[in-house]
């Protein structure tokens, strides 16, 4: 296996495993990973319409319409016409979203916790520059690199 495969697959396996373990820990909110994401973008950016949602998630290319959907469907996010422009809707939380973000915060800081120990700090900043340099100029890096 040449050395580039290898980090391909290596990267492949890390965000598998690493989506796996987010996805068992989100399990009894109900929510996949990729719901949690447009929780916590929407309680940090709120409020945001559905195109500028999509612009800042990494788990989703183009529109997050379904995912957001889903959201609604449960409480968690309101849509709401714009104040400023009545052909544009806008999504908010709700307090029930406020409650699960609330919850989220705590998961994530257990996840970031468990994976600190996993990487020193000079380990962690070596993988973040070469990630960088993988995706910095692609859409999944660019709506990362918003939300920086």
């Amino acid at each position: 296996m040449q050395p580039v495969e290898e980090l391909r697959y290596l990267i492949l396996a890390a965000q598998r495993e690493a989506y796996r373990q987010l996805a068992d820990r989100l399990r009894p909110l109900g929510l996949t990973p990729s719901q949690a994401e447009v929780l916590t973008v929407l309680a940090q950016r709120e409020p945001l319409s559905l195109v500028d949602l999509g612009e800042l998630l990494v788990c989703e290319t183009g529109s997050p319409s379904r995912l957001v959907n889903g959201l609604v469907e449960h409480g968690l996010v309101r849509r709401d016409r714009s104040d400023t422009d009545r052909r544009m809707i806008t999504l908010t939380l709700t307090d029930r979203g406020r409650s699960q973000v609330q919850r989220l915060t705590d998961i994530d800081r257990q996840y970031h916790a468990d994976m600190s120990r996993r990487l020193n700090g000079d380990d962690l900043e070596h993988v973040t520059h070469a990630l960088w340099q993988l995706v910095g100029d692609r859409p999944a890096g660019r709506a990362l690199q918003k939300r920086r």
